[in-house]
């Protein structure tokens, strides 16, 4: 592995453990363009990621852009959205570019190539990928994460309401399909002893029960878990034992609209990060 010699599993634990559990999500929605007083446009994009860049550095784990806000603005936006991932590695935080990637063969090897290959204009430290047309869809991007030291994080349990349909059903073996994956993600992740898997699960903090009824928790300990829901979607702290259990201390709290409400002022900005740091403090956990 090419980044520092080591595991984005094991990169991200330590920035867990320096700066707290937070995953700042920049979610450009134009609406919130208009609220910050930005024009809806690709120079409004840029202004409106500096400012969060500058403000949330040095006090999350890492920033999570999600790639749509980008892309919906053609070529100039994802010229944007290069220069934050390259402006997130000179600050030296880490990004998880939500991109949710899924397909099969050289196209996934292609889709991997584009976001996890160093120097890639549009690389980051990990991406988002869904699982649907198998797990073994994903070994392109499994296989090149793990040669640069990247990351992925796997859909398994989503908060949308018709996710169940698919992932709490029963596979041939009668397994839930959210338990073959998060098995997956924690066979193919390379944890060592007392590290987090580079391989990690997203789960939302809205699913209740379904993350321990199902058996995720057993199969995949070691694995991170990019969980969205906090803040404007209604979980908050308490749901951090409710829904994930023991394995709480994997949790990454994923916030857009609850921190990027206090913008444009950048100093809001860092108080609000601030603020939802302590708000869901835990011991970072080492196992």
């Amino acid at each position: 592995m090419t980044t520092q010699g080591r595991s984005f599993g094991s990169r991200l634990q330590r920035s867990v453990a320096e700066h707290g559990r937070l995953v700042a999500g920049i979610d450009p929605h134009a609406s919130l363009l208009e609220a910050w007083g930005l024009p809806d446009t690709p120079e409004g994009l840029r202004e409106f990621s500096r400012t969060v860049l500058t403000a949330v550095t040095g006090r999350v784990a890492a920033i999570k852009p999600q790639s749509a806000f980008f892309e919906r603005h053609g070529s100039a936006g994802v010229a944007v959205l290069e220069e934050l991932l390259q402006s997130a590695r000179d600050a030296q935080v880490l990004s998880i570019l939500d991109v949710k990637r899924g397909d099969i063969g050289s196209t996934m090897a292609a889709y991997a190539d584009a976001h996890l290959r160093p120097g890639a204009p549009l690389e980051a430290d990990a991406i988002t990928v869904s699982p649907f047309l198998g797990t073994g869809s994903l070994d392109p991007a499994v296989q090149l994460a793990t040669e640069h030291g990247k990351g992925l994080f796997v859909l398994a349990l989503t908060s949308n309401p018709d996710g169940p349909q698919v992932q709490h059903a029963l596979t041939a073996a009668d397994t839930p399909v959210a338990q073959e994956i998060a098995r997956h993600a924690e066979a193919v992740g390379g944890a060592g002893q007392g590290e987090w898997s580079s391989i990690g699960l997203v789960v939302g903090a809205t699913v209740g029960d379904s993350y321990r009824r199902l058996g995720l928790d057993r199969v995949a300990p070691s694995v991170p878990l990019l969980a969205p829901g906090f803040g404007a979607q209604g979980a908050g702290p308490a749901q951090m034992g409710e829904v994930f259990g023991e394995n709480a201390g994997h949790v990454l709290v994923s916030v857009s609209r609850g921190l990027l409400g206090a913008g444009p002022d950048p100093d809001s900005l860092s108080r609000r990060a601030d603020q939802l740091r302590r708000d869901y403090t835990g011991p970072p956990d080492a196992s």
